[in-house]
């Protein structure tokens, strides 16, 4: 009896099948099958919003080999990913194979190890309906979205712009934030600091706090100036100590979202990938030995804290084990997950505590080393012990003045032995101050006599808010309630990729462009750029997934105020069209000296004079990668072909002949300490870093690529192509070079026609008017249409020619004229006919012909 599992990857088809043995087929559907189509909205407007869902263009072949197998198998397991898209894929599945009642069954594994596989099989159920509507509420919204406002913006922006429920609000927070940097007005303060000596020789750093009142600020240089001058050369006294123990908990295991901002921080990482290799992680990784392919975390897609007790219990086991029993809390630690949380899988933890990082370093890429140490070392301190601290505060007088150093020393390390979570670089205070170093303050007593090495005042203004990185965009999503955690890295992705928003360093800042846009929706949007209404709709589509809102009701909520909105804009912006300001550099035309402002074109941006169109100057735009060239050790920019393809060079470049399409790294040479780059095959997909600099051999595999005989195969298909379209293009240009030619004999053989003829002078009225009054016979106007001659016999009746005749008649005297077409035979002139011109339909049907 076989059986039928359907997961979406391959990867995942083959670590799953390893465990279900050969019972089972495991097949992939890669990804979604069935969806709205591209090119129309797919969403009937008037009928409930009713949804036109057909294959996706270039799947038929997975529908067709999933069909037969399907017909082949006594039963199927849609085994799709645990969320609403994996739900969604499960239901298009079951419609697109015909699957009755009792011929199928929805499965999820929260992780992919033997046992998670075998609980998943066990436990089937039925496709929850529910969680099916809230992915087609959220998919059909996004549509109506992109579909009614995009060519909006086409219209009264740019061309070739986009518009999202999610981006357009996640444009707004960078925008907003730009505004308040904008809008800040630093204010100066002061400080003091005493760098000051025990009578035992140590030395340590002590701030002015204030007098004995209570804290003072400095405001100005002459309060400043005041109280040095005071305690300079005068003696420091120790007034009071204050010791104390600080606890310092672990922070809980990862979500998506603290998984994303965690390894944008430690690792620089952008979300996407971090997302990408947390999928490889979870599908399955090739160790080897007694634990071959496996999967080391699981479902990586999750807003829950929540553990499971097995979890649990085997971190207490490996903590006491590894580290000791003072290093467990005696009882699992439980975190409280948030109440929007779904709270339908775990938190993202290692599938398997027992697997150490550095025991599988050498069967995993770097990046994969990376985030699964990340991921397996937070969740083995979440349940840790606390640390605890020894703190030590110090107030120290001088002539009334009141210095304050604090400090303090690790008395138990705890759960810091194994990890210890960063913070974002934008958490700091308006005065720029950060949290205490924790340096130790040397040993001394109340009532220690001190003496001041040094004593500095120094001038600061407060600072604004610093700009968003990707880690606290995603926190400030997440705070607000915009998008979910399958939504946050796609979202910032392609805000970036669209130009709304630009990345310097790791900071964000908003684009002309993303400035424009979002101006003009939330003027005349609010159900798209609104925060609230956008975190309200992220709420509703929560309820149709619990349940408890049709989503067809959530539809039409939306889309009645939505549809008023587009028609008063169009109204309000009738024949306005919104112009979006240049950006301007610090780039000199070298031709008229104004500096140059960014544009953008068919293949991305490149810098222009604005003087245009009196000075015409352009330039490629490069941008700086960070790394150094391997030849030169000059900055490596990053710069885009005529046909849009990007590639690196030196900046110095054609100085520095150095040009590649590899990618240049932060990360350096451990060899020679020049920058790597990032390589990857063409034809076996293996992803290497490397060393570019002449005579270093480094390299580092990042991501294995196919086999070797797989690897030929794209060779030799990727050879056909380009022999293909050597051959297209000698073959068009084979034939544009053959037109050019027959246009050419053509022309040559006209000239030689007209040789030697008499030129013919177009008659006019004038003209038939003096041959009437001699008693000639009034010759008609001649059109192209006409045959090149036509002859008369003398005295005959002129005839008229029109298009339907079809071969030429003589007629006798006082006969009808006959008609002659296009196609009419010629008459030689030597038959003594005079020629006849094109008679008009004004013409009447009969014309007395007179001897000449």
């Amino acid at each position: 009896m076989s059986k039928l599992v359907i997961v979406e990857s391959p990867a995942k088809a083959k670590t799953i099948g390893k465990y279900l043995g050969s019972d089972y087929v495991v097949k992939a559907s890669m990804g979604h099958l069935r969806d709205l189509p591209r090119k129309t909205m797919g969403v009937d407007l008037e009928h409930d919003f009713e949804p036109e869902y057909g294959p996706i263009e270039g799947k038929d072949k997975i529908i067709s080999e999933l069909r037969k197998a399907a017909k082949e198998a006594d039963f199927v397991y849609l085994a799709t990913d645990p969320d609403r898209e994996g739900e969604a894929i499960s239901w298009h599945l079951k419609s697109l194979l015909n699957l009755k009642d009792g011929e199928y069954k929805r499965v999820t594994f929260n992780e992919i190890t033997k046992k998670g596989v075998h609980y998943g099989i066990e436990h089937p159920r039925d496709i929850d309906v529910d969680l099916v509507d809230a992915q087609q509420a959220r998919r059909i919204l996004d549509r109506i979205v992109g579909y009614r406002l995009s060519p909006f913006l086409w219209r009264k922006v740019k061309r070739g712009l986009s518009a999202g429920r999610v981006q357009s609000v996640a444009t707004r927070l960078v925008v907003d934030r730009e505004q308040e940097i904008r809008a800040f007005q630093p204010e100066e303060y002061w400080s003091i600091e005493a760098v000051l000596r025990t009578q035992a020789g140590g030395t340590f750093t002590a701030r002015y706090y204030g007098e004995p009142d209570g804290k003072v600020e400095l405001k100005n240089e002459e309060q400043t100036r005041k109280i040095v001058d005071e305690v300079t050369g005068k003696p420091f006294l120790v007034s009071t100590i204050k010791k104390g123990k600080k606890k310092k908990s672990a922070a809980p295991p990862f979500t998506t979202s603290t998984l994303q901002q965690e390894a944008s921080r430690k690792l620089n990482m952008v979300p996407r990938r971090t997302m990408s290799v947390a999928q490889e992680l979870y599908e399955g990784v090739e160790l080897g030995g007694e634990y071959g392919l496996t999967g080391l975390i699981t479902y990586m897609r999750t807003d829950s804290l929540r553990l499971s007790d097995e979890a649990t219990a085997a971190a207490a086991a490996y903590i006491q084990k590894r580290y000791g029993e003072q290093f467990y809390p005696g009882k699992p630690r439980v975190f409280k997950t948030k109440g929007a949380a779904q709270d339908a899988h775990e938190a993202i933890r290692p599938s398997n505590v027992e697997i150490e990082p550095e025991a599988v370093r050498d069967q995993l890429t770097p990046d994969q080393y990376k985030l699964y140490k990340l991921i397996w070392s937070r969740f083995v301190a979440c349940q840790m012990a606390d640390a605890i601290l020894d703190t030590i505060s110090a107030d120290i007088t001088s002539e009334g003045h009141i210095f304050r150093a604090s400090g303090h020393t690790v008395a138990f390390p705890g759960f810091t032995a194994v990890y210890e979570e960063s913070t974002d670089d934008d958490k700091q205070s308006e005065k720029g101050e950060k949290s205490e170093s924790g340096k130790p303050l040397p040993a001394f007593d109340e009532g220690d006599s001190l003496t001041a090495d040094k004593i500095d005042p120094a001038q600061h203004f407060t600072q604004p808010p610093a700009r968003y990185t990707e880690a606290s965009l995603i926190r400030a999503m997440e705070e607000k309630g915009i998008g979910r955690p399958s939504t946050y890295a796609p979202t910032i992705a392609t805000i970036i990729d669209r130009d709304y928003v630009s990345k310097e360093n790791r900071s964000l800042r908003p684009t002309p462009l993303g400035e424009g846009v979002t101006g003009l929706l939330v003027d005349k949007f609010k159900s798209v750029a609104d925060y609230e209404f956008t975190a309200n709709m992220e709420n509703q589509l929560d309820e149709v997934e619990a349940g408890k809102v049709a989503y067809v009701q959530l539809l039409h909520t939306f889309y009645d105020g939505f549809a008023g909105a587009l028609e008063q804009a169009e109204k309000d912006l009738d024949k306005t069209r919104i112009k979006i300001p240049d950006e301007e550099t610090d780039v000199v035309c070298e031709k008229c000296g104004r500096k140059m402002v960014i544009k953008s074109g068919r293949f991305g941006k490149f810098l222009a004079c604005p003087g245009f169109p009196e000075c015409t100057n352009t330039k490629p735009m490069s941008e700086d990668t960070g790394a150094s060239c391997p030849t030169c050790g000059a900055k490596v920019v990053k710069k885009k072909s005529a046909r849009g393809y990007v590639y690196y060079s030196c900046e110095t470049y054609p100085t520095c002949q150095f040009i590649t399409w590899d990618k240049p790294l932060k990360t350096k040479c451990p060899v020679c300490d020049s920058s790597l780059f990032r390589h990857t095959d063409r034809d076996s997909k293996e992803v290497t870093d490397v060393c570019l600099r002449e005579g270093c051999t480094y390299k580092e595999l990042v991501k294995e690529g196919v086999s070797p005989e797989e690897a030929e195969k794209n060779r030799q298909r990727r050879e056909a192509r380009a022999a293909k379209a050597a051959e297209r293009a000698a073959a068009k240009e084979a034939e544009e070079a053959e037109k050019k030619t027959k246009k050419t004999t053509r022309k040559t053989k006209k000239a030689e026609d007209a040789e030697g003829e008499e030129p013919k002078k177009k008659a006019t009225r004038k003209t038939t008017k003096k041959a009437a009054a001699e008693g000639e016979e009034p010759k008609k106007k001649t059109t192209r249409k006409t045959t090149k001659k036509a002859e008369t016999a003398e005295g005959e009746e002129p005839k008229k020619t029109t298009r339907k005749t079809t071969k030429k008649a003589e007629t006798a005297e006082g006969e009808e004229p006959k008609k002659t077409t296009r196609r009419t035979t010629k008459k030689a002139a030597a038959e003594g006919e005079e020629p006849q011109k094109k008679t008009t339909r004004k013409t009447t049907k009969k014309a007395e012909t007179e001897e000449v």
